[in-house]
């Protein structure tokens, strides 16, 4: 017995060394966003590998993570999460928030809930979360949800790592909020990833044709112009 749980030990230890990380850095083009044009924030980009060979995607890696709400901004404002994870969204301003997301993706609404308490949603399937407050039209957040655990999100500086990556054949996606989907759909390719480090080619992305359009609170009205002291808007809940 002693030498088959040496060999088991053995393949267990040598897993990891097997596996890649992967870094790539990212920049945006044709941007009307001052810090971008300036080169000061690349940040809010997803890479994400999926696997030539679909198989299962195994378990979550980071089953629990957070967005807050601060200073009336979900922070971060792009966050990745793999299938079955779930999001935590404490308020910590010293108002009523109202977080929801009724566009595709997973529908939720939280409803009002008070400063220094936490909402939290599992997400149990893939795709792009656009999130909103009820009560303060400038709050927005994205939250991509994938079914592997091998993607990153920029900060600032553009870079992106993607870890512990098992040797083989990927296809690479990219998301980034303020491009049009032809732009990132021509931005995918297959890769081929081997064991050790590895640094990917750069990734521009090009913010042409981009529009912001306004959103609707989440009854499908016109946010009102004001709110009141308490922080959300009389009759609106």
């Amino acid at each position: 017995m002693t030498w088959r749980w040496r060999i088991v030990s053995s393949l267990l230890l040598a897993v990891p060394a097997l596996a890649a990380n992967l870094t790539v850095a990212v920049r945006m083009s044709h941007s009307r966003v001052a810090a971008v044009r300036q080169g000061h924030d690349y940040s809010g980009v997803v890479v994400w590998l999926d696997p030539a060979d679909a198989g299962p995607p195994g378990p979550v890696r980071q089953p629990r993570l957070t967005m807050k709400q601060k200073d009336k901004r979900f922070v971060p404002h792009v966050l990745a999460a793999q299938v079955g994870a779930t999001v935590q969204f404490p308020n910590l301003d010293a108002i009523f928030h109202s977080a929801f997301s009724n566009f595709s993706g997973q529908i939720f609404d939280f409803g009002l809930y008070p400063p220094g308490t936490s909402r939290g949603v599992t997400f149990s399937r893939p795709g792009v979360v656009r999130i909103f407050c009820n009560i303060h039209p400038s709050m927005s957040a994205v939250i991509v949800v994938l079914p592997y655990p091998w993607f990153g999100v920029s900060g600032p500086s553009g870079e992106i790592a993607i870890r512990d990556v098992p040797p083989g054949d990927y296809r690479l996606h990219v998301f980034h909020e303020r491009a049009r989907q032809e732009t990132l759909s021509a931005l995918e390719r297959r890769i081929a990833v081997s064991s050790g480090d590895e640094q990917l080619p750069p990734i521009e992305i090009s913010e042409t044709g981009y529009i912001e359009a306004p959103h609707k609170n989440k009854y499908g009205l016109d946010y009102p112009p004001a709110t009141d002291a308490s922080g959300y808007p009389a009759g609106h809940k």
